[in-house]
């Protein structure tokens, strides 16, 4: 069988999955993913040897010490799947949620029924705990899930899914519900997107240029996010102490994440108090900083920044110090090289805050908070899948709620259409 039947085999194989779950109650949705966690603890050892494959064949290419960090599977790594499954479990299920029921003039009641999207397809790289992950979040909001795993992970991502695909089966639901494109051909990425009428949604978490590759090529609705290059704006109506620990906890946390700053804004009235503290905290914390002319007047020790800089998703502890006029000048920067991810403004004034947060179009907009807590379990939705950066049907963290879909249902006792 060539790849092209071979996906098509297992998306059908899927869609088969999607019409069983979507039948399963909340109890034994739940009862799955419990069962899952115990299982995933339990074979520990299993998976903790189908890993160190991986890694072998890592090493062997020569890939970074970061990205094998993301590759390897622990016992703690096994342990946080489990955990992250059960967190699943508890979580409200949103199915079948009934909602803006309203009476018509002719007595029909009609309202919006929350039901599953169906056939999720989830591309990913890297990390094996994405396959617990994703599985978890899609079944329990009734849908089956299809998994491409990055081929540096096959071995890890098999054994996952045997051991999810068995509970699955155990529990008498079609084992489609949860289903792995096991072959390492890239050209398989590229045939799950071409199943329109089968998938109906693709989701694709990795760089930048596997996601825009994803969506050039899909014939299916993709949920996105390009890159995440984040602001924050020290206004000069800021507590600079406050600006002083959101600023730093914004970049230096957890540098390689998505919702990490990469371009702080100081507004000129208040930089020669505010940027002396922070770029020393910056550099004791072994940041590089690449400012503007304006900021290097104030310390001339930084690198010069580039306009290109300013789109960069840098991942690293590199962070653009751009001085700005004001508030005004700020959000134009944003506007123009930001990419609707995650920014902020420290500030003090309400009337500012207030326009900040109606005029930055971004998926998660912050008044004195840490760009670092876009994130669902923050947010307290719980897990997530990801976080889009897209405006239609989900925006920001994607928990269960974001993968459902509502549906029109209507409640009458025989009324008719007579006219129009």
């Amino acid at each position: 069988m060539d790849i092209k039947g071979y996906v098509l085999k297992k998306a059908t194989e899927a869609k088969e999955g999607a019409r069983a779950i979507a039948k399963v109650s909340s109890g034994q949705k739940n009862n799955i993913l419990i069962k899952m966690a115990e299982t995933l603890e339990t074979k520990s050892r299993e998976l903790i040897e189908a890993n160190k494959k991986d890694i072998a064949v890592a090493q062997k290419k020569g890939l970074s010490k970061a990205l094998i960090d993301r590759l390897t599977i622990n016992e703690k790594r096994i342990q946080e799947m489990a955990q992250g499954l059960l967190e699943v479990a508890a979580l409200p299920d949103p199915v079948g949620e009934i909602t803006k029921m309203r009476q018509r003039p002719n007595g029909m009641l009609v309202g919006r029924m929350r039901v599953p999207i169906g056939v999720i397809g989830i591309i990913y790289e890297s990390r094996p705990n994405v396959t617990a992950d994703a599985t978890g979040l899609c079944l329990k909001a009734g849908n089956a899930v299809i998994l491409r795993g990055g081929s540096e992970a096959i071995n890890s991502n098999k054994a996952i899914v045997n051991i999810l695909r068995t509970i699955v089966r155990e529990h008498g639901i079609h084992e489609g519900a949860v289903t792995f494109i096991d072959i390492p051909e890239r050209e398989a990425i590229m045939e799950m997107p071409k199943l329109e009428g089968i998938v109906d949604l693709i989701i694709p978490r990795g760089g930048e240029g596997l996601i825009r590759a994803v969506t050039e090529n899909s014939r299916i609705p993709v949920l996105k996010h390009y890159k995440g290059v984040c602001h924050v704006f020290v206004d000069r109506d800021a507590d600079l102490k406050m600006a002083e620990y959101i600023c730093f906890n914004a970049k230096v946390q957890r540098p390689g994440t998505c919702n990490a700053m990469e371009t702080m804004l100081v507004d000129k009235a208040i930089a020669k108090d505010f940027l002396p503290k922070m770029i020393k905290r910056f550099k004791d914390a072994g940041v590089t900083l690449k400012g503007c002319a304006e900021g290097k007047k104030i310390d001339a020790s930084m690198e010069d920044v580039k306009e290109k800089d300013f789109y960069n998703e840098y991942l690293d502890l590199i962070l653009n110090v751009k001085v700005v006029k004001n508030m005004d000048d700020a959000m134009n920067h944003i506007a123009k090289y930001g990419s609707a991810h995650s920014d902020a403004i420290v500030t003090m004034n309400h009337e500012k805050a207030m326009r900040f947060l109606r005029e930055v179009d971004s998926s998660a907009v912050f008044v004195n908070a840490s760009t670092r807590l876009n994130d669902g379990y923050q947010f307290g939705l719980g897990a997530e899948i990801g976080i889009s950066t897209d405006k239609i049907h989900a925006r920001g963290p994607m928990g269960l709620e974001e993968l459902t879909c509502l549906k029109f249902i209507v409640l009458g006792n025989g009324q008719l259409r007579d006219s129009g």
